[in-house]
């Protein structure tokens, strides 16, 4: 069996784009994006296993080809959609798995299969995020810089696997390249389902186990965590357990905006979701940039999320 690296390319907002242009229309514009981004794996020496509706499967022989492939999947597109109304923008959530793949009249079969599509479910939009079996592949000369996640669960994997994400912004700060952790060193056990997430708001403290998961952010009483501001939904977000890892969803009719620690880019959900993997600032119903968005502090504590109020931005 060869060893290949499988990229699954997913398309998100496809729904709005279908209630804003219509069937016809959106079904040529995701139809010209999916064979665009096809395209791309064939000029850099990929090839096309079968397209998936609004989604693409790729198998690359070369490991650093695909990598750098994804991310220039991901600065072009970003360049082309850049002055697209939001309502029609298409974005882009990757994942990219290497091992032992079974080639079966010409369709792909095997565990890198399957990682590289819970890998791009599990990513957000404009993610890429990419298995530890891809990075120790990329060779010290790469350079490509990449973030680890830490060990996350995957559905189907009896032990948690290192997840990394590719910082495929050109002004992404050198800091974030990471070296490769030794899987051997990752911890499981039982406590898992014991994290939990402490939130608090003024003096009011509370902590919720993966087993009380799903929790709600909203204005509403009925919300476990209230953010009491007109822009925000009743129920604007929702944050759950999946794979072990906390998701957060946008509920709302605004709109969550979603930004990590160190990034100049926010991640623009509606009615999508990211996951939360280190220390950012959530802004519920507005961008950042405007004036007195309600925003949330959200930073990680020993694998838990703690939630914090933050002063308006001027």
């Amino acid at each position: 069996m060869p060893d290949l690296s499988i990229a699954f390319v997913d398309l998100t907002g496809s729904v709005s784009v279908f209630e804003t242009l219509g069937n016809d229309l959106a079904t040529q514009t995701i139809t010209r994006l999916t064979q665009w981004v096809g395209g791309k794996a064939v000029e850099n020496g990929g090839q096309v296993v079968k397209m998936l509706g609004d989604g693409v499967l790729m198998s690359f022989a070369d490991n650093n080809k695909a990598v750098s492939t994804m991310v220039q999947i991901q600065q072009e597109h970003a360049s082309r959609s850049r002055q697209l109304p939001d309502l029609v923008k298409l974005q882009v959530q990757i994942g990219v798995a290497r091992g032992p793949v079974v080639v079966v009249d010409g369709d792909c079969f095997g565990d890198a299969v399957n990682l590289a599509s819970r890998l791009s479910d599990l990513a957000g939009p404009e993610q890429i995020l990419v298995s530890d079996a891809v990075i120790r592949g990329l060779g010290a000369r790469a350079g490509t810089r990449f973030r680890s996640l830490g060990p996350i669960r995957i559905k189907g994997k009896t032990d948690p696997c290192e997840v990394f994400r590719i910082e495929w912004h050109a002004e992404t700060p050198s800091e974030f390249l990471t070296i490769p952790a030794d899987l051997h060193a990752l911890t499981t056990g039982d406590g898992d389902m014991a994290r939990g997430i402490e939130l608090s708001w003024l003096t009011t403290k509370q902590v919720f186990t993966m087993k009380d998961l799903p929790i709600h952010i909203g204005r509403v009483p009925e919300a476990q965590f209230v953010v009491s501001d007109p822009r925000v939904s009743r129920l604007h977000a929702r944050i759950d357990a999946r794979s072990g890892s906390f998701v957060l969803e946008d509920t709302s009719s605004y709109g969550t905006w979603v930004r990590f620690e160190g990034a100049d880019h926010a991640i623009v959900l509606r009615r999508q979701e990211c996951l939360l993997h280190s220390n950012g600032e959530i802004a519920m119903g507005a961008p950042f940039g405007d004036f007195g968005t309600p925003t949330i502090a959200f930073r990680m504590i020993d694998g838990a999320l703690m939630l914090g109020q933050k002063r308006p931005r001027a």
